[in-house]
């Protein structure tokens, strides 16, 4: 969340990002409203105390000078009274207020602007695929080589799920175990393996709640099926202070995400572009403030190496602000060109959360040994996200005779078997 004191100071300021995020912007406006609010009820509930103490004095006085109190023990419990409605009414303010405030989105960067529409073009790696013949779409190639399995997984699930099998399951696990690999052994990241459902307060520490619920799987027992490992990772070190020589902090997590894709009805229904559940191994940083924005360039220079290993046709784009998660204050996305669908799929998306997630999780740093603590800086990032990264392998290296050729650097972690053919 934002620092109350820039909503307080700087209420039009963020009225306005609102509106060109696209975002009904009344909840800045209630929330500024209650945080008035809520200082005129701490003003009076202080006057009345003071109050309460003075006549208490008054009554200790009497008392010793065997005078006649009761009016004024009178007065002290109508004032007692008082206070206790206005702590009641002050507890209503700041619930609301914190509703309020919890959906109002970050701050972006002044480079991240609201056009153009598509996003800002930062640069491309390699060239995409000539074929001598008209490529399949992965759909195809798939349900003919007998590696994915739409229709036994809609039977299982429904729509939006896919049953991989033999060298499809293989190479799925093959594309986590390498890009774990990378990331740990060669960029330096710590693994993890997190819960796969979080609690409400775990969702709302990394911004997905109250906003995003409806995209999301809600469990019995208030668990939520998590969308991405930003998700559990984020709340790693709630309510600690970490030391500043400790920072930055990178860790690498695989998890299965669950999506409901409630805003996308309708759209990419089939193969694997949309599903309700992928495979994704996630990066995430904590850092301190004056290293995040270095931190997001390297972030993403950790993910294309991934692609660059594949040989994959890849282009860098910084998203407009109407694009950009609400606790984001810069993404850049990395897209696959996949020559079978015919249009770019994104299959990473890097963040500078700044210190939005890190108010909701109260997760801090000192800076010195005994200096003050203060918020640190989160980033996160897909390094890469599986179906889209296995749609653009099929597609890519798919061979007039309906076979694929896997990429060289998947050979260990396929014991050699680089050849995709019928069963």
């Amino acid at each position: 969340m934002l620092d109350i004191r820039f909503l307080r100071e700087r209420l039009d300021e963020v009225v306005a990002m609102m509106e060109r995020r696209g975002q009904d912007p009344e909840p800045a406006r209630r929330a500024g409203a209650l945080d008035e609010r809520r200082r005129q009820l701490l003003a009076q509930v202080e006057e009345r105390r003071h109050e309460r103490n003075v006549v208490s004095e008054e009554i200790a006085e009497m008392k010793r000078a065997r005078e006649d109190a009761g009016a004024k023990i009178a007065e002290m419990r109508r004032v007692g009274d008082e206070i206790d409605g206005l702590d009641a009414q002050l507890r209503q303010v700041e619930q609301d207020l914190e509703q309020a405030w919890l959906l109002v989105p970050n701050m972006p960067e002044p480079e991240v602007l609201p056009v153009p529409a598509e996003g800002q073009p930062v640069r491309s790696w390699g060239e995409p695929r000539e074929f001598s013949f008209e490529p399949l779409a992965h759909w195809d190639l798939g349900e003919r080589l007998e590696i994915l399995d739409f229709e036994r997984a809609a039977k299982i699930a429904g729509a939006r799920f896919t049953l991989f099998r033999g060298a499809g399951a293989r190479l799925e696990r093959a594309l986590i175990n390498f890009m774990l690999d990378l990331h740990t052994i060669q960029h330096g990241y710590t693994e993890l393996l997190p819960p796969f459902l979080v609690s409400a307060e775990t969702a709302t520490g990394s911004g997905s709640l109250p906003r995003s619920e409806a995209d999301m799987f809600r469990c019995r027992e208030g668990y939520y099926l998590i969308p991405t490992a930003e998700m559990p990772l984020a709340s790693l070190h709630r309510d600690e202070i970490l030391g500043g020589d400790s920072l930055p902090l990178r860790y690498v997590a695989y998890t299965p995400c669950f999506r409901s894709e409630a805003g996308a009805a309708g759209r990419d229904t089939r193969g694997l572009i949309r599903q309700h559940q992928f495979d994704k191994v996630e990066l995430f940083k904590f850092t301190a403030p004056e290293r995040s924005s270095a931190e997001l360039e390297s972030l993403v220079v950790d993910a294309e190496e991934v692609l660059q290993r594949l040989g994959l046709h890849y282009r860098v784009v910084l998203l407009p602000l109407q694009d950009i998660a609400p606790q984001s204050a810069k993404t850049y996305d990395i897209e696959l060109w996949a020559p079978g669908v015919h249009r770019w799929l994104e299959v990473s998306s890097c963040s500078n959360c700044r210190d939005y997630q890190a108010r909701r999780t109260n997760t801090r740093f000192r800076p010195e040994p005994r200096g003050k603590p203060e918020f640190v800086h989160t980033l996160n990032g897909s390094g890469v996200a599986l179906a889209r990264l296995v749609v653009t392998i099929l597609e890519v290296y798919q061979n007039a005779d309906g076979t694929i050729s896997l990429p060289e650097v998947l050979g260990p972690y396929l014991g050699g078997r680089l050849l995709i053919e019928s069963a």
